[in-house]
């Protein structure tokens, strides 16, 4: 998979109101270069038209288009990958289905992360970092140590999520991420392109 700095996820009880495709337009547009779907209560169909909506956006801007959990619609809408969570399908089981598309997996340790990249997955995610709302399943925050330990033992790309803002993602930066996702204080502002312009900013100086 071709590299990326800035990871958005959808996030939708963050923007009432406001069209899913217009804010991750606008994230795009300020810089966001890989987008994930994430809709865990949605009806089917429901689900299926965002994605398709999402897939032919993503597609516009080139811009690679994840799916989370949902293999089955991942397929269906012909995105470029999936993204797993601990407690879903395994990833072999995965990669027998999407064959060479991105798999990402969400990580909470560093012997899940060394499991990840041994069996295969192209990028990991990282955290969460800090506490946060964004999903009600989340687990425990597990801090800038774990981003230091991947930054050391893990070689594939990594993203670091979970509670990360513009008042603290320096220090993220600083204990060895790259690549960071943020759905709230994306999707969430008022100026989404905006925020969007000043994390890759902050990713830029981090890399000086």
């Amino acid at each position: 998979m071709r590299d990326f700095r800035l990871y958005v996820i959808t996030g939708e009880n963050f923007h009432p109101g406001r069209d899913l495709v217009q804010v991750m337009e606008q994230a795009i547009v300020g810089g966001a270069d890989i987008v994930q779907f994430r809709d865990k209560t949605g009806a089917r169909t429901e689900r299926l038209r965002k994605a398709q909506a999402l897939r032919e956006l993503t597609r516009r801007y080139a811009v690679p288009f994840i799916v989370n959990d949902d293999v089955e619609l991942a397929l269906e809408v012909d995105a470029d990958g999936v993204h797993l969570g601990q407690g879903d399908l395994s990833l072999e089981e995965a990669r027998r289905k999407v064959g060479n598309r991105i798999i990402g997996i969400s990580t909470h340790a560093i012997e899940e992360a060394l499991l990840a990249q041994k069996q295969g997955a192209d990028y990991i995610g990282v955290g969460p970092i800090y506490a946060t709302q964004t999903k009600a399943d989340v687990v425990a925050p597990v801090g800038l140590d774990y981003i230091r330990a991947v930054s050391q033992q893990i070689t594939i790309p990594f993203v670091a999520i979970g509670g990360i803002k513009l008042g603290n993602v320096d220090e993220v930066i600083q204990a060895g991420a790259t690549r960071v996702c943020a759905i709230s204080e994306l999707v969430g502002s008022d100026d989404v392109a905006d925020v969007c312009r000043s994390f890759i900013q902050k990713l830029d100086q981090g890399k000086g």
